[in-house]
Protein backbone atom coordinates (compact mmCIF):
# COMPACT_ATOMS: atom_id res chain seq x y z
CA UNK A 1 0.00 0.00 0.00
CA UNK A 2 1.07 3.25 -0.75
CA UNK A 3 0.40 7.21 0.84
CA UNK A 4 1.52 10.93 0.07
CA UNK A 5 2.62 12.72 2.69
CA UNK A 6 4.49 15.98 3.15
CA UNK A 7 7.62 14.13 1.73
CA UNK A 8 6.24 12.19 -1.29
CA UNK A 9 5.26 8.53 -1.35
CA UNK A 10 5.60 5.99 1.06
CA UNK A 11 4.86 2.79 1.03
CA UNK A 12 3.74 0.61 3.93
CA UNK A 13 2.26 -2.51 5.02
CA UNK A 14 -1.67 -2.79 6.62
CA UNK A 15 -2.72 -6.40 7.80
CA UNK A 16 -5.63 -5.39 8.67
CA UNK A 17 -8.61 -7.19 10.85
CA UNK A 18 -10.01 -6.08 13.79
CA UNK A 19 -8.01 -5.70 18.13
CA UNK A 20 -5.27 -3.34 18.58
CA UNK A 21 -3.75 -0.93 16.58
CA UNK A 22 0.09 -1.62 16.48
CA UNK A 23 2.45 0.85 14.48
CA UNK A 24 6.47 -1.08 13.71
CA UNK A 25 9.39 1.05 12.89
CA UNK A 26 12.11 0.02 11.00
CA UNK A 27 15.91 1.51 11.96
CA UNK A 28 18.64 2.60 9.09
CA UNK A 29 18.84 0.80 5.84
CA UNK A 30 16.03 -1.53 6.51
CA UNK A 31 12.68 -1.60 5.72
CA UNK A 32 8.96 -3.09 6.45
CA UNK A 33 10.12 -6.60 5.57
CA UNK A 34 12.25 -6.66 8.92
CA UNK A 35 8.96 -6.79 10.66
CA UNK A 36 7.05 -9.62 8.48
CA UNK A 37 7.12 -12.65 11.03
CA UNK A 38 6.39 -10.38 14.11
CA UNK A 39 3.31 -9.04 12.03
CA UNK A 40 2.12 -12.78 10.84
CA UNK A 41 2.04 -13.47 14.32
CA UNK A 42 0.34 -10.94 15.46
CA UNK A 43 -2.24 -10.00 13.47
CA UNK A 44 -4.25 -12.78 14.41
CA UNK A 45 -5.93 -10.26 17.37
CA UNK A 46 -3.76 -6.90 16.32
CA UNK A 47 -4.10 -4.82 13.01
CA UNK A 48 -0.76 -4.42 12.43
CA UNK A 49 0.76 -1.58 10.30
CA UNK A 50 4.43 -1.16 8.80
CA UNK A 51 5.68 1.59 6.97
CA UNK A 52 8.89 1.88 5.02
CA UNK A 53 10.56 5.21 6.37
CA UNK A 54 13.15 6.99 4.06
CA UNK A 55 16.02 5.58 5.70
CA UNK A 56 17.91 3.58 3.13
CA UNK A 57 16.07 0.93 2.00
CA UNK A 58 12.78 3.07 0.55
CA UNK A 59 12.05 2.75 -3.08
CA UNK A 60 10.70 5.76 -3.58
CA UNK A 61 12.93 8.79 -2.92
CA UNK A 62 11.48 12.01 -0.73
CA UNK A 63 11.18 15.48 -1.72
CA UNK A 64 14.09 17.43 -1.45
CA UNK A 65 13.14 19.52 1.11
CA UNK A 66 12.18 16.83 3.25
CA UNK A 67 13.49 17.37 6.76
CA UNK A 68 15.84 14.02 7.10
CA UNK A 69 16.98 14.24 10.64
CA UNK A 70 15.24 11.58 13.21
CA UNK A 71 12.90 14.14 14.21
CA UNK A 72 11.83 15.20 10.82
CA UNK A 73 11.35 10.94 10.41
CA UNK A 74 9.37 11.10 13.78
CA UNK A 75 7.19 14.26 12.75
CA UNK A 76 6.35 12.04 9.35
CA UNK A 77 5.49 9.09 11.39
CA UNK A 78 2.99 11.21 13.50
CA UNK A 79 2.10 12.47 10.23
CA UNK A 80 1.21 9.17 8.72
CA UNK A 81 -0.81 8.30 12.31
CA UNK A 82 -2.87 12.03 11.62
CA UNK A 83 -3.64 10.79 7.77
CA UNK A 84 -4.55 7.32 9.06
CA UNK A 85 -6.43 8.34 11.71
CA UNK A 86 -4.94 6.08 14.08
CA UNK A 87 -5.45 6.15 17.77
CA UNK A 88 -4.73 4.60 20.69
CA UNK A 89 -1.95 3.31 19.31
CA UNK A 90 0.96 0.51 19.94
CA UNK A 91 4.18 1.77 18.87
CA UNK A 92 6.77 -0.39 18.70
CA UNK A 93 10.77 0.76 17.13
CA UNK A 94 14.10 -1.60 17.10
CA UNK A 95 17.49 -0.57 16.23
CA UNK A 96 17.03 3.38 15.09
CA UNK A 97 13.14 3.08 15.02
CA UNK A 98 13.51 3.14 18.71
CA UNK A 99 14.89 6.68 18.90
CA UNK A 100 11.62 8.06 16.53
CA UNK A 101 9.61 6.21 18.89
CA UNK A 102 11.62 8.23 21.88
CA UNK A 103 11.58 10.95 20.01
CA UNK A 104 7.52 10.38 19.22
CA UNK A 105 7.05 9.46 23.33
CA UNK A 106 8.76 12.51 24.35
CA UNK A 107 7.21 15.46 22.17
CA UNK A 108 3.94 14.00 20.23
CA UNK A 109 2.37 11.29 22.14
CA UNK A 110 -1.17 12.40 21.19
CA UNK A 111 -2.32 9.53 19.40
CA UNK A 112 0.35 6.84 21.16
CA UNK A 113 -1.56 4.58 24.02
CA UNK A 114 1.67 2.19 24.75
CA UNK A 115 5.24 2.07 23.45
CA UNK A 116 7.91 -0.73 22.68
CA UNK A 117 11.55 0.02 22.52
CA UNK A 118 13.46 -3.25 20.93
CA UNK A 119 17.18 -3.30 21.50
CA UNK A 120 17.37 0.21 20.11
CA UNK A 121 19.83 3.08 20.48
CA UNK A 122 19.61 5.09 23.47
CA UNK A 123 21.61 7.96 25.50
CA UNK A 124 25.07 8.32 24.24
CA UNK A 125 25.02 5.41 22.50
CA UNK A 126 23.97 7.43 18.77
CA UNK A 127 25.02 6.53 16.34
CA UNK A 128 25.05 2.96 18.27
CA UNK A 129 28.43 0.59 18.36
CA UNK A 130 31.25 0.04 15.39
CA UNK A 131 28.08 -0.54 13.57
CA UNK A 132 26.05 2.76 13.61
CA UNK A 133 29.22 4.75 13.65
CA UNK A 134 30.82 3.35 10.56
CA UNK A 135 27.67 3.50 8.44
CA UNK A 136 27.19 7.23 9.60
CA UNK A 137 30.85 7.94 8.96
CA UNK A 138 30.35 6.98 5.16
CA UNK A 139 27.20 9.23 4.72
CA UNK A 140 29.85 12.06 4.55
CA UNK A 141 30.75 10.27 1.30
CA UNK A 142 29.54 12.05 -1.97
CA UNK A 143 26.26 10.08 -2.83
CA UNK A 144 28.17 8.39 -6.12
CA UNK A 145 31.10 7.55 -3.53
CA UNK A 146 28.21 6.13 -1.03
CA UNK A 147 27.45 4.29 -3.56
CA UNK A 148 30.69 2.57 -4.72
CA UNK A 149 31.41 1.65 -0.92
CA UNK A 150 28.36 -0.04 -0.25
CA UNK A 151 28.63 -2.09 -3.42
CA UNK A 152 30.85 -4.01 -1.05
CA UNK A 153 28.02 -5.03 0.70
CA UNK A 154 26.91 -7.65 -2.57
CA UNK A 155 29.20 -10.15 -0.91
CA UNK A 156 28.11 -11.96 2.12
CA UNK A 157 31.34 -12.31 4.23
CA UNK A 158 31.45 -8.62 3.88
CA UNK A 159 27.51 -8.49 5.14
CA UNK A 160 28.92 -10.50 7.54
CA UNK A 161 31.56 -8.27 9.12
CA UNK A 162 30.63 -6.30 12.85
CA UNK A 163 30.73 -3.48 10.74
CA UNK A 164 27.72 -4.24 8.40
CA UNK A 165 25.37 -6.39 9.49
CA UNK A 166 27.06 -8.77 11.35
CA UNK A 167 26.26 -7.67 15.12
CA UNK A 168 22.63 -6.95 13.97
CA UNK A 169 21.36 -10.32 13.17
CA UNK A 170 22.45 -13.88 13.40
CA UNK A 171 19.44 -15.65 10.65
CA UNK A 172 18.66 -12.63 8.80
CA UNK A 173 20.87 -11.86 5.96
CA UNK A 174 18.94 -12.46 2.90
CA UNK A 175 16.79 -9.91 4.18
CA UNK A 176 20.31 -7.49 4.32
CA UNK A 177 21.15 -8.40 0.84
CA UNK A 178 17.27 -7.29 -0.25
CA UNK A 179 17.88 -4.09 1.93
CA UNK A 180 21.03 -2.36 0.33
CA UNK A 181 19.21 -3.04 -3.08
CA UNK A 182 18.27 0.04 -3.31
CA UNK A 183 21.09 1.83 -2.43
CA UNK A 184 22.77 0.29 -5.11
CA UNK A 185 20.81 0.76 -8.04
CA UNK A 186 18.89 3.78 -7.56
CA UNK A 187 20.77 7.52 -7.12
CA UNK A 188 18.23 9.49 -5.88
CA UNK A 189 18.03 6.69 -2.76
CA UNK A 190 21.55 7.46 -2.40
CA UNK A 191 20.61 11.13 -1.92
CA UNK A 192 18.61 10.80 0.27
CA UNK A 193 20.78 7.91 2.67
CA UNK A 194 23.66 10.36 2.72
CA UNK A 195 21.42 13.40 3.71
CA UNK A 196 19.92 11.12 6.42
CA UNK A 197 23.37 9.82 7.93
CA UNK A 198 24.88 13.71 7.95
CA UNK A 199 21.56 14.76 10.03
CA UNK A 200 22.71 12.24 12.28
CA UNK A 201 26.38 12.83 12.69
CA UNK A 202 25.11 16.49 13.37
CA UNK A 203 23.56 16.06 16.26
CA UNK A 204 24.92 13.23 18.11
CA UNK A 205 23.67 13.73 21.50
CA UNK A 206 19.96 13.98 20.66
CA UNK A 207 18.89 11.29 22.47
CA UNK A 208 21.08 12.43 25.39
CA UNK A 209 19.38 15.52 25.48
CA UNK A 210 16.03 13.37 25.72
CA UNK A 211 15.94 12.12 28.67
CA UNK A 212 14.31 14.60 30.33
CA UNK A 213 11.12 14.62 28.36
CA UNK A 214 11.12 11.41 27.86
CA UNK A 215 10.94 10.48 31.94
CA UNK A 216 7.89 12.59 31.49
CA UNK A 217 5.61 10.07 29.27
CA UNK A 218 3.25 8.69 31.51
CA UNK A 219 1.74 5.88 29.72
CA UNK A 220 2.64 2.27 29.72
CA UNK A 221 6.32 1.17 28.32
CA UNK A 222 7.63 -2.26 27.39
CA UNK A 223 11.59 -2.58 27.13
CA UNK A 224 12.79 -5.74 25.29
CA UNK A 225 16.17 -6.12 24.69
CA UNK A 226 18.58 -8.87 23.49
CA UNK A 227 20.58 -10.61 26.34
CA UNK A 228 23.66 -11.12 23.26
CA UNK A 229 23.25 -6.89 21.89
CA UNK A 230 27.04 -6.25 20.85
CA UNK A 231 25.52 -3.05 19.23
CA UNK A 232 22.76 -1.77 22.18
CA UNK A 233 24.17 -2.07 25.37
CA UNK A 234 21.53 -4.50 27.65
CA UNK A 235 22.47 -1.82 30.25
CA UNK A 236 20.30 0.75 28.28
CA UNK A 237 17.91 -1.33 28.10
CA UNK A 238 17.45 -1.31 32.03
CA UNK A 239 17.93 2.16 32.26
CA UNK A 240 15.30 3.30 30.04
CA UNK A 241 13.13 0.94 32.07
CA UNK A 242 14.00 2.68 35.03
CA UNK A 243 13.72 6.03 33.50
CA UNK A 244 9.91 5.69 32.13
CA UNK A 245 7.77 5.45 35.46
CA UNK A 246 5.43 2.66 33.50
CA UNK A 247 7.30 0.24 32.50
CA UNK A 248 8.30 -3.60 32.13
CA UNK A 249 11.72 -4.93 31.00
CA UNK A 250 12.40 -8.35 28.95
CA UNK A 251 15.48 -10.00 28.08
CA UNK A 252 15.07 -12.46 24.66
CA UNK A 253 17.82 -15.10 24.74
CA UNK A 254 20.12 -16.35 21.66
CA UNK A 255 19.36 -13.55 19.57
CA UNK A 256 21.61 -10.13 18.29
CA UNK A 257 19.38 -6.38 18.15
CA UNK A 258 17.08 -7.03 15.36
CA UNK A 259 14.82 -9.43 17.35
CA UNK A 260 12.13 -9.58 14.74
CA UNK A 261 14.39 -11.33 12.31
CA UNK A 262 16.73 -13.75 15.21
CA UNK A 263 13.42 -13.89 17.73
CA UNK A 264 10.01 -13.12 15.73
CA UNK A 265 7.71 -15.46 17.80
CA UNK A 266 9.19 -14.32 21.55
CA UNK A 267 9.10 -10.99 20.31
CA UNK A 268 6.05 -11.39 19.40
CA UNK A 269 4.80 -13.07 22.12
CA UNK A 270 5.58 -9.86 24.19
CA UNK A 271 4.19 -7.46 22.40
CA UNK A 272 1.14 -9.58 22.57
CA UNK A 273 0.97 -9.81 26.45
CA UNK A 274 1.60 -5.90 27.18
CA UNK A 275 -1.11 -4.91 24.34
CA UNK A 276 -3.36 -7.13 26.90
CA UNK A 277 -2.34 -5.32 29.69
CA UNK A 278 -0.40 -8.52 31.45
CA UNK A 279 2.53 -8.08 33.88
Amino acid sequence: MQIELSSGIIEYQDAGGAGPVVVLLHGLVMDATLWGDVVSDLAIDHRCLVPTLPLGAHTHAVRPETDLSLPGIAALVSEFLDRLDLNDVTIVGVDTGGAIVQILAAHNAARIAKIVLVSCDAYDNFPPGLTGKTIVFTGKLAPRAFGMFMQQMRIKPLRRLPIAFGWLTKRGDEYTKRWIRPILTQQDIRRDTTRALRAIASNKRLLVELVEALSAFDKPALIVWASEDRVMPPEHGRRLAALLPHSQYVEIDDSYTLIPLDQPSELARAIRSFSAGAA
